[in-house]
């Protein structure tokens, strides 16, 4: 990182990029940055910056805070004159203009400042001159809904400021800078300390979404074997979700990994190293814990879609062995049925008492009928049991 200097009295050049801006926004842009020329003229008497989106700006000097302005204006102006100062200003969705006016102060980089513009930025470090422009993606587990909510930071360190810009509720910077303001030794180191205290609060961020998955997990495998039907939704959602945490941690290793590269070239403190390297140690754990999540969900899913299917293949066999029985009752009583309508044919044909019917008169013709009829019987009797019908 760039070695700490007095900040210069801002120089009246500008880029190409600033005369593309609107004449609205350029003159909301000029409010906070008297003396910066921009490409429609400032009006007489500026009206302060909109501070709506300034959650707070404080000027250090030596680890302690030297002064609170109210707006981005009164914080340009005061670290002017306090020329070897610290500026740290945290926003929170900020309008066009506010961040056109911080890139003007600060000569922020035109690719930086569009994507600080918009969220869903992938992680990422990048340097441009003296400042470090940082992506992060902060997350927090939702206790009530069982999710995983992700935020977005961007961070812009320079020699003598830090700016970040947030997308979310995640992480609180409120937090990390009391921590900061009680650690006037660790502040004094300048914006690369305030740069590793955000990464460690992420970082830290991301221990209870660990503790919290490992939760659902855990409750994923109890209800996979208890056979909720709804269990499959939750696997796939909250895999989902370990889709974006691994998006979120697993480039932040890489970026350690640079920015410990630059140590030497930047002359960081050997005792602000030390604490970025925990940072990444921290960091590597967690996305290894990320990837296990993966292969864990990937796993349950497998077992899942086995059990659904062997409950399925249990219940087509309960069916098929119900039609069975089924048709096993059906051919004994058509068996029966068959049966019995022999005697039946029999005794109907005879029973019709016309004059002329054969053997109507025989005096055999009754033991004759009840003996066709047994014998009708008895045959088809036998022929249903060969068959396994009764």
């Amino acid at each position: 990182m760039a070695e700490r200097r007095p900040r210069p009295v801002p120089s009246p050049k500008r880029h190409g990029w600033r005369r593309t801006i609107p004449a609205k926004a350029a003159s909301a842009a000029g409010n906070g940055n008297a003396g910066i020329p921009e490409a429609t003229p400032a009006s007489p008497s500026p009206a302060p910056a909109d501070a709506a989106s300034v959650v707070q700006a404080a000027l250090y000097r030596d680890g302690v805070r030297v002064a609170t302005p109210s707006s981005l204006a009164d914080t340009f102006r005061e670290l002017r004159e306090q020329r070897e100062g610290m500026a740290w200003i945290g926003l929170a969705r900020p309008t066009e203009a506010e961040l056109l006016s911080l890139a003007a102060e600060f000569d922020l980089h035109e690719l930086a400042v569009e994507d600080a513009m918009e969220a869903h930025q992938r992680p990422k470090l990048e340097r441009y001159g003296e400042t470090l422009f940082v992506v992060l993606r902060a997350a927090r587990y939702l206790d009530a809904s069982e999710e995983v909510d992700f935020g977005e930071l961007h961070v812009f360190v320079g020699p003598d400021f830090v700016i970040t810009v947030r997308h979310g509720a995640a992480p609180d910077l409120t937090a990390v800078r009391r921590r900061m303001e009680e650690s006037p030794e660790l502040l004094k180191l300048g914006p690369e300390a305030v740069l590793y205290a955000i990464l460690d609060a992420v970082v830290d961020g991301y221990a209870p979404v660990v503790a919290g998955v490992q939760n659902d997990i855990d409750e994923i495998e109890t209800e996979v074997f208890g056979g909720d039907p709804e269990v499959s939704r939750r696997i796939y959602e909250l895999s989902r979700e370990m889709v974006e945490f691994q998006r979120a941690t697993r480039p932040l290793v890489a970026m350690l990994h640079s920015l410990m590269a630059g140590f030497a070239k930047y002359g960081t403190d050997e005792e602000l190293q030390r604490y970025l390297r925990d940072v990444a140690d921290h960091v590597t754990h967690t996305s290894e814990r990320v990837d296990g999540f993966r292969q864990a969900l990937t796993d349950i899913l497998t077992v899942n879609s086995t059990l659904v299917t062997q409950q399925q293949n249990a219940e087509m066999r309960a069916l098929a062995e119900a039609g069975f029985e089924q048709n096993e009752e059906i051919k004994k009583i058509s068996s029966w049925a068959a049966i019995l309508f022999a005697p039946t044919l029999v005794g109907t044909i005879y029973g019709m008492n016309f004059d002329e019917m054969p053997e109507l008169h025989w005096a055999f013709g009754y033991p004759f009928a009840i003996g066709l009829m047994a014998v009708v019987c008895v045959s088809l009797y036998f022929i249903f049991k060969r068959r396994d019908w009764l």
